[in-house]
């Protein structure tokens, strides 16, 4: 299982997108309750396994939406 290799920061923030959906970084840091960087991070590992995605976020260019990946289907 992928996530074993996972900060606990990284698991924090996967928990919180399962249980909240698609969320922008502020949302996360105000969720979380952890550092900005520690966030930034915890995303950046997150992408690496491929256990989230970002998306346009049409409202406010400025800011990227997070949200867990679709589940992958064997072939």
């Amino acid at each position: 299982m992928q996530e074993m290799n996972l900060p606990p920061s990284s698991l924090t923030v996967l928990h919180i997108l399962d249980q909240g959906g698609a969320m922008t970084h502020k949302d996360l840091v105000k969720r979380t309750r952890l550092a900005p960087r520690t966030v930034r991070y915890a995303l950046k590992r997150l992408k690496e396994q491929h256990l989230i995605i970002e998306k346009f976020n049409f409202k406010d260019a400025r800011q990227i939406i997070y949200q867990n990946s679709p589940p992958q289907v064997a072939a």
